[in-house]
């Protein structure tokens, strides 16, 4: 989770734009660092990261938590799930190239390995 400090300010400003980039940040941290009993709650707390861009309509922001969590899914052999979620997130950025197909394979090709 944000640190208590920084959840503490965006609550008492109201301002919330980092709050999705500190919880990826935090599973990503997990998952580089942590204990192993604490980087199973790296899943929840990209799958909270990506609530969070959601309801902002932070696309950018969903694009790189989605990358994050399918890598995560893809490790954790649910490749089919982490296709799933990258799919339509990669489409909003891709539409009206002529490689957006490319862009899309190379997307799931972080999924693959």
């Amino acid at each position: 989770m944000p640190s208590a400090r920084a959840q503490k300010i965006g609550r008492e400003t109201s301002e919330l734009l980092f709050e999705a980039e500190f919880y990826r940040l935090k599973a990503r941290s997990l998952l580089i660092d942590g204990p192993p009993y604490e980087r199973s709650s790296a899943g929840t707390i990209l799958e909270q990261a990506l609530s969070v861009a959601r309801s902002q309509g932070a696309r950018s922001m969903e694009l790189l938590i989605a990358r994050d969590l399918a890598n995560l899914w893809g490790k954790q052999g649910r490749r089919g799930k982490a296709r799933d979620l990258l799919a339509p997130v990669y489409g909003w950025f891709t539409e009206g190239f002529a490689e957006g197909g490319e862009s899309v394979a190379r997307g799931a090709q972080c999924v693959a390995h």
